[in-house]
């Protein structure tokens, strides 16, 4: 299957491995960006590196405590900011096409973006 397309709560993902330039897509309801299979591979990689960070962070923040955390590439931008199990997640694109995300509650988000095959 070449085509994959999630859907949740805010937020949409796909992937579709014949397409010829932008592979991956990213979205709220009301918006989505197509990404190249570099900037899908970067999106992938650096928002498992900021759950990740979060998730090492929470053993040292008290319960009421927020954080941000940012992560970069020469691609794309991420930043999450709020708590280890509830947080947003933003995105800019940074390359000539120039675009920007923003989901409320990304768990849900990052989780079906660690199913989708292929990667």
């Amino acid at each position: 299957m070449s085509r994959i397309l999630k859907t949740g709560a805010g937020w949409r993902l796909g992937w579709d491995a014949a397409a010829p330039e932008f592979k991956g897509l990213v979205g709220g309801e009301d918006w989505a960006i197509e990404l190249t299979e570099q900037e899908w591979n970067d999106f992938r990689r650096l928002s498992e590196q900021l759950h990740e960070t979060l998730q090492q962070i929470a053993q040292e923040l008290m319960d009421e405590e927020r954080i941000a955390c940012e992560l970069e590439s020469d691609r794309i931008w991420l930043e999450v900011e709020g708590f280890p199990n509830a947080y947003s997640l933003r995105l800019i694109l940074q390359t000539g096409r120039r675009a920007e995300g923003y989901w409320e509650n990304a768990l849900e988000l990052r989780e079906a973006l660690c199913t989708i095959e292929g990667f």
